[in-house]
């Protein structure tokens, strides 16, 4: 069981990860073991809710395939384990940011005090340049 927040949970048969081989530099151990995770996500399969499903598909995420399967490649790590749990972490984020709801902005209007201070204070800076000018004997 993957535990994305206190309401979403996704089963293991959801998520399917395979062991691949490494990219990259690493001398002769890189072609001997399989320590990247591939980590591929159907989305329309999932037993996410079908308001996170069309959040998650209109996504413009470059990792999304046209058939909505989310496609994980982690290869930071040396150890397979260490691979997959950054693949889970990132799938784990990728979900919740896509299940984050925006608070509406309500929008806010200056109190009366505010108002007749600025007034007050627009007229004082008036008075000020008025005494600027020129002055008649």
């Amino acid at each position: 069981m993957i535990f994305i927040s206190n309401t979403i949970s996704l089963n293991d048969n959801e998520v399917d990860i395979s062991a691949i081989r490494a990219q990259g530099a690493g001398g002769q151990n890189v072609h001997k073991v399989s320590s990247a995770i591939h980590l591929r996500f159907d989305i329309n399969t999932s037993s996410l809710s079908d308001e996170y499903k069309q959040r998650l598909l209109d996504s413009k995420d470059s990792r999304l395939t046209k058939e909505g399967v989310l496609i994980i490649k982690a290869q930071q790590f040396r150890t397979q384990e260490r691979n997959k749990i950054d693949a889970i972490e990132r799938l784990r984020s990728f979900i919740l940011t896509a299940t984050h709801v925006n608070k509406t902005r309500r929008p806010t209007k200056p109190s009366f005090s505010a108002k007749r201070k600025r007034v007050d204070q627009k007229t004082q800076r008036g008075k000020t340049k008025a005494l600027r000018g020129k002055v008649d004997f």
